[in-house]
């Protein structure tokens, strides 16, 4: 896994190869390439790489006002599961999460997405919140928090 690269999302090459792995992991809340730019002003995206080949992506969500919760998404694509490449991905946003003032860290997760779940709660992620999508009962959202996250210098 030497060969990982995690890199920002920069220029419409990149934001459309991010839009690449959120669609495919997440089919119910696909992006156009406008909303990914327009995301990408708000969020930290970011690509995977193993050597030049993307492997998946991640958004990390700065806290928002004084609640200090951060949220963390690590997708990869199906054929690259298994081989470390979301733990290095989950890492990199926290260490981003942390420059940012984050106290505390959540993910959200489509509920269909067993591999992600299975990924966050090997992790000790606990279910605090669960959305159902109006326009689809079967569209389940979760978010979940990670009681494991510790401050630098708390």
């Amino acid at each position: 896994m030497t060969d990982l690269r995690i890199v920002p999302a920069e220029g419409d090459a990149m934001l459309r190869e991010w839009r690449h792995v959120h669609n495919v992991i997440v089919p119910p809340d696909e992006l156009s390439l406008d909303e990914v730019r327009e995301r990408s002003g708000r969020h930290q995206l970011r690509n995977a790489y193993l050597g030049d080949v993307l492997v998946g992506c991640s958004t990390v969500r700065p806290p928002q006002a004084d609640d200090g919760v951060a949220t963390v998404i690590a997708r990869v694509l199906p054929e690259f599961r298994g081989r470390g490449f979301g733990a290095a991905l989950y890492e990199d946003g926290l260490a981003h999460a942390r420059v940012l003032g984050a106290r505390e860290i959540r993910t959200v997760i489509l509920a269909a997405n067993e591999d992600g779940l299975r990924f966050a709660e090997k992790r000790g992620f606990v279910e605090v919140d669960r959305y159902v999508a109006p326009e689809d009962e079967n569209e389940v959202w979760l978010t979940l928090r990670w009681p494991g996250f510790e401050v630098s210098g708390a």
